[in-house]
């Protein structure tokens, strides 16, 4: 990197906006972890108390439920940095954790309803072929191997600094410091892995249900009567719009922006900008299994 860039992302003062992300973000997150803790709460509450025997659908939307209910372990210390104007006052080793937590969070959730979306298409489409692949004790080692997997990918976090000393504030998890082409390249290969091979098998398989659903209905209208038909495509619906409003926005605009940093070195004004959008998206939603939980049944 050219010595007058690398010194003028160091100076650049992208927390522009602090006196309002002291009063609005710490609003959002608050939201979110009430909203978390009752919905994933709630579901595994639910769950627990239900006489039914386990499935595949169920297993894994409780996992999810858990993968968000850990998730608020994160937020009150985010609260409390935006609080204090992008201020982190807990440490190194407890920023480290928390982006761990953060990100582990984002990519086991990403993880479980690609999960759900290949159960559903195996239980439309394959049911008897794939049956063994829906067992319980397959599921389990499925849940583990994501879980192990996600914790191993992130684990990195907890041995490199994210802590960054600025004027009047110490910075956590903004990561700023993206020197070498090399970073560039790895974080766009995650990117495509942690994100769009998931969205792609996601929307693969939900298209071959939905053909199947259209082509039941057409030959059998007697399927829309009785409402599974409906409850199927209102869980496509809900798994496909999770997805594409909780994690596409903040990836595509990381991905766009590491692609043309390959090209020039972002100036100022660039990295305002990238920050501010970043913000703004919706890299917290988290989403609560409560709303597809009355459908498991749709998958036995």
């Amino acid at each position: 990197m050219p010595m007058n860039d690398s010194y003028t992302n160091q100076t650049c003062d992208v927390f522009i906006y602090k006196e309002s992300a002291r009063i609005l973000f710490p609003i959002f997150y608050c939201l979110i972890f009430v909203i978390s803790v009752a919905g994933n709460s709630l579901v595994l509450w639910i769950t627990c108390q239900s006489k039914q025997k386990m499935n595949s659908t169920t297993m894994y939307l409780i996992n999810l439920a858990i993968s968000d209910t850990l998730f608020t372990l994160a937020l009150p210390g985010r609260i409390t940095y935006y609080i204090r104007g992008f201020d982190w006052p807990f440490g190194d080793f407890l920023c480290r954790l928390t982006a761990m937590i953060f990100y582990s969070n984002t990519y086991v959730s990403i993880a479980f309803m690609s999960c759900i979306s290949v159960d559903r298409y195996l239980a439309m489409l394959h049911r008897q072929r794939c049956q063994r692949l829906r067992k319980t004790k397959v599921v389990r080692g499925i849940c583990t191997l994501v879980w192990v997997v996600v914790l191993l990918e992130t684990s990195p976090l907890l041995f490199r600094s994210i802590v960054e000393d600025r004027p009047g504030h110490r910075t956590c998890m903004e990561f700023s410091k993206f020197d070498s082409h090399k970073m560039t390249y790895g974080l766009l290969i995650a990117c495509v892995i942690g994100f769009c091979l998931p969205l792609g098998l996601i929307l693969c398989s939900y298209s071959k249900v939905s053909c199947k659903l259209y082509k039941t209905a057409k030959e059998n209208p007697v399927t829309n009567k009785s409402g599974s038909n409906s409850r199927a495509k209102n869980m496509i619906l809900l798994i496909l719009l999770s997805f594409m409003v909780c994690f596409s926005p903040y990836h595509i605009n990381i991905m766009q922006f590491l692609v043309r940093k390959l090209y020039h070195e972002p100036s100022c004004e660039e990295l305002k900008t990238h920050k501010i959008s970043l913000q703004h998206l919706p890299r917290a939603c988290r989403r609560t299994a409560a709303v597809t939980h009355e459908d498991q049944n749709y998958t036995k």
